[in-house]
């Protein structure tokens, strides 16, 4: 990764409320097109939105944009940073040690070491993709798989927004099946399928480009578990195609949520046939397992 060319990030802290909203309007932007979006929970209410781009955006056409999400008042200062060329992803990662979720733990290749080796120990090179077990909501969709693996056995699995391929992987190996993963982003898709091969499982784990359900695979698939990890306005755009490709019976699990979405999304997918299995908070964020066509107790963790 020395040799890429440096890429910008964007960064302002907003209100819980207003961090949705916000991530969606850089996320759907055309110009300037961000190249990935992020939240994390700060603290107190307040979370941190991060857009990077490969090219330095105009700072009039982002205050633009939020002034349109949440109006012009209602934001903190927005900061633009030149990020070098370097694994900047990887070089952060790198300062933490391997991290735990159910039975998964998940290392970089600075651990790789003092890991024992087992199917269980998924190895993650973030490069410039996003999705790492240190947040969230990757943790809480790999807790969800492993609490489902141990009473079910999923043959088809879709991942939908699979970044750095983590979640794909962890259901090639978990369950020795095949998984289809995809991504908007071409370089999340090329770091998937890179991490799927180092990790032992590239012939288990296909990974396209896609916007959605858009590639013809993903339009035709039929599966009994599926992952998305994204935002709320996607996982509320996409749900009636996630209600297509999800067998009766078969799950869904559901990330990238603060708390206080979570009856927004259960309320969308219920009316699709989906009924909510379980919930998993942490951190302020919110990870649902719905399965389809069947309605269970509930439990909260």
């Amino acid at each position: 990764m020395l040799d890429a060319p440096a890429t910008y990030v964007a960064t302002i802290e907003v209100s819980a409320g207003g961090a949705e909203a916000i991530a969606a309007a850089l996320e759907g932007a055309e110009a300037p097109a961000a190249m990935a979006v992020t939240l994390f929970e700060r603290g107190e209410g307040t979370i941190e939105v991060s857009a990077h781009y490969a090219e330095e955006p105009a700072l009039e056409q982002l205050l633009a944009l939020l002034g349109t999400a949440i109006g012009a008042s209602d934001f903190g200062d927005l900061r633009i940073a030149r990020l070098l060329p370097e694994d900047w992803v990887a070089r952060a990662e790198s300062l933490r040690a391997p991290v735990r979720a159910g039975r998964f733990i998940v290392h970089g290749r600075h651990d790789r070491g003092k890991v024992p080796r087992s199917r269980n120990a998924i190895e993650i090179e973030a490069g410039l993709a996003f999705g790492t077990a240190y947040h969230a909501t990757t943790r809480g969709c790999l807790i969800a798989l492993d609490r489902l693996s141990k009473r079910t056995r999923p043959r088809r699995v879709l991942d939908v927004g699979t970044g750095t391929g983590i979640l794909a992987i962890a259901a090639a190996r978990a369950l020795n099946v095949p998984v289809l993963a995809s991504d908007i982003d071409p370089i999340a898709t090329t770091t998937a399928a890179a991490n799927a091969q180092m990790n032992g499982v590239g012939a288990r784990v296909h990974v396209v480009t896609a916007a959605g359900l858009s590639h013809l695979r993903l339009s035709r698939a039929s599966v009994d578990l599926l992952f998305a990890n994204i935002l709320l306005n996607p996982l509320l755009a996409l749900a009636p195609a996630f209600a297509r490709a999800v067998c009766p019976g078969g799950f869904c699990v559901l990330s990238g949520l603060i708390d206080a979405q979570t009856r927004q999304v259960e309320a969308r997918f219920r009316a699709l046939g989906f009924s909510l299995d379980s919930r998993i908070l942490l951190e302020g964020w919110t990870t649902l397992l719905l399965r389809r066509g069947n309605r269970r107790n509930v439990r909260r963790d």
